[in-house]
This record gives C-alpha cells, structure tokens and sequence, in this order.
C-alpha cells in the first residue's frame, strides 16, 4: 500500500513544487486584444503575482480569462475580472488602469454619481411603438462579504441563494413573485421560462468559462419574477444578483420607474437581515467584470431601424450619442430585419438616471432619422455633435 504524506512526514518535502520565476509563469499575451493585455507588463506581473486578497485571489485568477481568450481584432474586451471586492484595491495597479481605458478616461481619484430617482428622467414614456418593441433596464449587484463568482465557494454561493430568496419573497404588490431553482425546474417551468425569454443557461462563452463562473452548475442558480413578468432577478450568474426590469412597448419610463422602485425596495430587504450592497465612492457598485462597475446598469429597446442601420454614418451617430447596437439575440448576434438592441455604451461616471436619459434622447433621435429616411429625405441636419 503507498504510503500517505502528512504535514509532518519526513517525506513531506516531495509535495512540495519550487516556485517557479515571474518570467516562467507570464503569459503570452502579445497576440491578444484585451484591456488586460495592453496593460500588463512583466515587472507589473513580478509584483502582484507577490499579492493575494484576504480570500486567496491572485492574479492569475485575475487575468486568466484574457489569457485564454485572445479576443477580436476589431472586438476589444476587458480581459480580467475580480474575485471578491478587495481585487480592486490588491491589483489595483493593473485595474485601475484598465478601467481608465474601458470607461473613457475615468481617472483613480474619479468618483462616481447614484441616482435612482425615477422622477428626475424627462421624458421616456412618449418612444413611438411603431418603432420601439420593448424596453429594458438591467444592472447587477453584489452582496457584501461574499465571494464573487469567479472565487466563490458552494458554500457562499448556496448562502446567496438562500438570503436572495428570502428577501425577494419579501417582496408585495406588482413586486411579488416566485423563485425557480435551476436545479428542480419542472421541464414545463424550464420551456415556460424560455418561451418569457428569461431562462439563462449554463453560460458557454469562454469569457465566463474561463473565469470560473460555472463550476458547480446548476447548484445554487435560478431565476425570481414577479406576477406581471416585468421584474425579473437571476442569482448566481455572472454576479450574485443580475436585476432586470422590462415590458413590451416604449413607455421606457415605466420600465425604469420599475427598476428603481424593485432595486431600492431589494437593498432594505437586505439591509434588514444585516447585509449590503458593495459600493464605493470611487467605483459605484462593485461587481465581477470592470465593464460593469458605477451603475452596471444597460438600459436597452428593440427597435426597428431598417433603413437607418444602412446609412453610412450609422456607426459614427451611434458613437456620438454615447450608445451601442447588438442584435436582438445578444451582444454576439446580428439584427433580424432592421431590428437592432440599441442601449447606452457606459456604466461608470455618469448616473442611472443620466444613463437613461442619453438612451431615450438617442432613441428619438434615431426614430425621427428613419422617418425621414423613409421620404427618402437626407438627414444631415440632425446629425448631432459628439457628447
């Protein structure tokens, strides 16, 4: 019988590997296109690689996804996440200056503005549907004291379902709802839910693979609504909390005159079993990616832009009224007949509530082009300058 290594066994230095330099362990980052990447440098790397968080998070957890995934030549990512909320302060010599790059300049002594007030958005009820579909409003949040997903335990992420579900089931009037575990899903409930367009899977994006996010899956993931389906809660996600609120139609201000409402009714609830938000002046909400922090929130319509989306300053507008374009299926897909997902481009240095607003001042904006683009009349004219 082999014969098992203790601590204290005179054989114990066999499992023990020599550390090896900062020059054998640094990656080959010099093909990639990530925000990771264009900062990391090997001296940088000798000196954190020396640091861990209070809960074990290195560098190497850091960095591993934009290790693995090179990125697109023409698609820059972040290239990095954090395991827990000290990752932002322990490397913050690399993160912070990727974040200055991903965010527009926002410097280390910036600090970020909050502002849930529905009431202080103009407008935003008035989007004409023969042109918007729907709106959507979404942000993350995370639970002090946790782990984040890329370093969590089971045992914490099991811990944020359970505080998740009882505050939620706290929740009353248009609020109220129901918790689904992914894990006891009926199939009915699970083609319910798909059919509502609400159902996430076990994520199959390298981004998320390679940062850890689905170990242990489905253990401790589901999905909260409300009644109305307009108020919609994923644990255990990309974050502890992805909170969405969302309708048909464009009354935008409804949607998020929703969102503030459930969010700011969700932190008492948590605050009330003794727990909050991560959030600092300096960052905002602190969640897993850096693309995400400040407001995390991406406020969003399905709109029909047929002949907008084929002028040959599409981009540049885009660009100029501080908004992005996907496709109705996700960041990856294209649009189906002229019908694009148009929502703001930043997250960090501007409100909730300001966020918005450049969404529905772009938004009409974008309408009244196409319907002068359907005269066949040029738009020169409403071309705005840069924000």
């Amino acid at each position: 019988m082999a014969k098992v290594l203790t601590p204290d066994s005179d054989n114990m230095a066999k499992l023990t590997v020599k550390r090896l330099s900062a020059e054998d362990e640094f990656p080959d980052i010099s093909q990639h296109n990530n925000h990771m990447a264009k900062v990391l440098t090997l001296d940088m790397y000798r000196r954190l690689r020396q640091q861990a968080t209070p809960n074990g998070f290195t560098i190497d957890g850091v960095i591993q996804t934009g290790v693995d995934n090179p990125g697109h030549p023409f698609v820059m990512t972040v290239g990095c996440v954090a395991g827990d909320e000290e990752t932002y302060d322990v490397f913050k010599d690399l993160l912070d200056p990727v974040i200055q790059d991903r965010h527009g300049g926002y410097k280390p002594t910036d600090k970020h503005k909050t502002d849930l007030n529905a009431d202080h958005l103009k407008g935003g009820d008035d989007l004409d549907p023969n042109y918007v579909l729907s709106c959507r409003v979404r942000t993350g949040r995370s639970i002090r004291g946790f782990c984040l997903p890329p370093h969590c335990s089971r045992g914490e992420r099991r811990a944020v379902e359970k505080l998740s579900t009882e505050a939620l089931a706290s929740l009353s009037g248009d609020l109220k709802g129901k918790y689904y575990a992914l894990k006891n899903m009926t199939e009915a409930e699970q083609q319910q839910l798909i059919d509502d367009h609400f159902l996430f899977d076990k994520p199959v994006s390298p981004l998320l693979l390679a940062s850890g996010m689905a170990r242990d899956w489905p253990d401790a993931r589901g999905i909260w609504h409300n009644d109305n389906k307009t108020f919609l809660v994923w644990v255990n996600e990309e974050d502890h909390l992805r909170v969405i609120s969302m309708q048909k139609g464009g009354n935008m201000k409804e949607v998020f005159s929703r969102f503030c409402d459930g969010l700011t009714k969700i932190e008492t609830l948590f605050k009330e079993r003794g727990h909050v938000f991560m959030w600092n002046e300096h960052l905002g909400y602190v969640l897993t990616c850096p693309s995400n922090l400040g407001t995390g929130l991406r406020g969003g319509v399905h709109v029909k832009l047929p002949n907008m989306s084929k002028h040959a300053k599409f981009e540049d507008i885009l660009k100029k009224l501080k908004l992005q374009k996907r496709g109705t299926g996700g960041v990856d897909t294209a649009a189906v007949g002229g019908i694009f997902d148009i929502s703001n481009a930043d997250r960090l240095g501007f409100s909730e509530v300001e966020l918005v607003q450049m969404v529905v001042d772009g938004v009409k904006l974008l309408i009244e082009m196409e319907k002068k683009l359907e005269k066949g009349q040029p738009i020169d004219d409403l071309i705005p300058a840069a924000k």
